[in-house]
C-alpha cells in the first residue's frame, strides 16, 4: 500500500529508529501470563511508561528535532501542550541545546508546569482551552521565527512514534493484533504505517475513551463528541489531524471505545499484576480487551503502554475506587443500639470476623430510624467478595440490621 501524501513511509520510520536510537529507551515488550489468564488472549505489554519522561512522546519529538536544519535550530521551537508531548519536546530541546517554549493553557496543573519547567523549558501560560493555547503557540512562532512542533499531525512526529511496532514486531514476531491508544492519532499512525507494510495480516485497533471519540467522529461514524471528565485525559482529544485521519481510515482495522470504569479496573490491574504505573490513556488498551474478550480470544496481542504520567492523588482515587468495585472495601450501614456499649459490640463482631475497620461515621439527626438507634456506617477492608458477604451475615445473626451500600447509592 502505497503511503499517501504526506505521510511518512516505512523507510521513513525506519530511518527515524536509526536517528533516535541511543537517545530515548528501547523499551521492554513483554508477556504478562497472568493478564492473559484474566483476559482470555496471549498479551504483550510494551512498556513505553518506562522512557525517561514516561511517555511514548519523546519519539516523535526528538526525531522532529533532529530533523530541523540548523539555522531553524538555532531560532528555537515552540510546542503546545499540557501534558507529556511538553514534557518530551522541552527534554530532547535541551539535551540538543535548542531554545523551547511550551504554551500551555491556564488551567494547566501546577504539577505539569513545574515538569516542564525542570526540563529547560520556557513556559507560557495562555488561553482558556487548548485550541486558545495552540493559537497563541503559533502566533509566538509568527513573531519569532521559531518552528512549530505539533504534537501529532507532522510526518516527522508520526515516523518517531511508529518506531515502537518496529520494535515490537522485531521483539515477538508473532503477534496477530497490535492494540494502540488513540487521541490525536499520532501513534496508532505510526505503528498502523509499520504493521501494515511488514505484516499485511496483522491487525491494528486503536482505542478512545468514551467520551472523546474525535477519531470517529471526524471519520463520521459517531454523531458527536460527548466531552466531560476522563482520566484518559492523554487522549481526549476532540480534534485528530489531516495526516493521522488518512492513516487511520486506510490502515486501522477497528476503533474500539473503552468507558470511564474500564479504564479505572485497567489502571488498578496493572498496578497489581504489573506493579507498572500507567496513566489512564495508556491503560485503555487493556480496558478493551476486557471488553472485547470474544474478539481477541486466544489470540497473541501486543497492547502499548503508552504512558505513566498520572497524579498521585488521581491515582490513589483509582486505586480506592477499584478496591471497592471489587468488594475488598465495603460500606456497610448498621443499626446500632444508641447505648454504652452498642459500638463496640458492632466492632469486636467485625473483628471477629478479620474485618478491618477503616472508617466509621454515625448519622444520628438523619437516620429514620427510633431515636433509641443510630445509623452507623462503617467503611471495611476485606479480603474479597465472599469475605464481605460473611461480615455481613456475622453481623444480622447477632441481629443487628445491615445494608451493603454501594457507589449507586445516595
Amino acid at each position: 500500500m502505497p503511503p499517501a501524501p504526506d505521510l511518512p513511509s516505512l523507510e521513513d520510520i525506519q530511518a527515524a529508529a536509526q536517528r533516535i536510537a541511543g537517545r530515548v529507551i528501547e523499551t521492554p515488550c513483554l508477556e504478562s501470563r497472568t493478564l492473559g489468564e484474566i483476559l482470555g488472549c496471549r498479551v504483550w505489554l510494551k512498556f513505553e511508561n518506562l522512557q525517561y519522561t514516561a511517555s511514548f512522546k519523546e519519539r516523535g519529538a526528538l526525531n522532529h528535532l533532529l530533523l530541523l536544519p540548523p539555522a531553524r535550530a538555532a531560532k528555537g521551537v515552540v510546542a503546545m501542550s499540557a501534558g507529556n508531548h511538553a514534557q518530551g519536546v522541552a527534554y530532547h530541546a535541551r539535551r540538543l541545546g535548542i531554545p523551547v517554549s511550551i504554551v500551555m493553557p491556564l488551567a494547566t496543573p501546577f504539577v505539569k508546569i513545574d515538569n516542564t519547567d525542570k526540563l529547560g523549558a520556557e513556559v507560557i501560560l495562555a488561553g482558556s482551552s487548548v485550541e486558545e493555547a495552540a493559537a497563541e503557540a503559533l502566533a509566538l512562532c509568527a513573531r519569532t521565527g521559531r518552528s512549530f512542533v505539533h504534537p501529532y499531525d507532522d510526518p516527522a512526529v508520526i515516523a518517531g512514534q511508529g518506531t515502537i511496532a518496529l520494535e515490537m514486531l522485531r521483539a515477538v514476531p508473532e503477534l496477530e493484533v497490535l492494540v494502540v491508544p488513540v487521541g490525536g492519532g499520532g501513534l496508532v499512525s505510526g505503528i498502523a504505517i509499520v504493521a501494515k507494510a511488514l505484516r499485511p495480516d496483522i491487525e491494528v485497533v486503536g482505542v478512545q475513551a468514551a467520551s472523546h471519540p474525535g477519531v470517529l467522529h471526524r471519520l463520521g461514524l459517531v454523531p458527536d463528541i460527548p466531552g466531560g471528565a476522563t482520566i484518559a485525559d492523554g487522549i481526549a482529544v476532540k480534534a485528530p489531524g489531516a495526516l493521522t485521519a488518512a492513516a487511520i481510515a486506510s490502515r486501522v482495522d477497528a476503533l474500539a471505545l473503552v468507558e470511564e470504569p474500564a479504564i479505572e479496573r485497567a489502571v488498578v490491574l496493572l498496578l497489581e499484576i504489573e506493579k507498572t504505573v500507567v496513566e489512564g490513556a495508556g491503560a485503555v488498551g487493556i480496558a478493551a480487551l476486557e471488553g472485547l474478550a470474544e474478539r481477541f480470544a486466544g489470540r497473541s496481542i501486543g497492547v502499548v503502554l503508552s504512558g505513566g504520567n498520572i497524579d498521585s492523588r488521581l491515582l490513589s482515587g483509582v486505586i480506592l475506587r477499584g478496591l471497592v468495585r471489587s468488594d475488598r472495601m465495603v460500606r456497610l450501614r448498621v443499626a446500632v443500639p444508641d447505648s454504652p456499649g452498642g459500638l463496640a459490640r458492632v466492632t469486636a463482631l467485625i473483628a471477629e470476623a478479620r474485618g478491618n475497620i477503616v472508617d466509621v461515621v454515625h448519622q444520628r439527626a438523619f437516620s429514620r430510624r427510633s431515636a433509641r438507634q443510630a445509623d452507623v456506617d462503617f467503611t471495611v477492608e476485606t479480603r474479597n467478595a465472599a469475605h464481605a458477604r460473611e461480615i455481613e451475615r456475622a453481623l444480622a445473626v447477632a441481629g443487628l440490621p445491615v445494608e451493603r451500600w454501594t457507589p449507586d447509592d445516595p
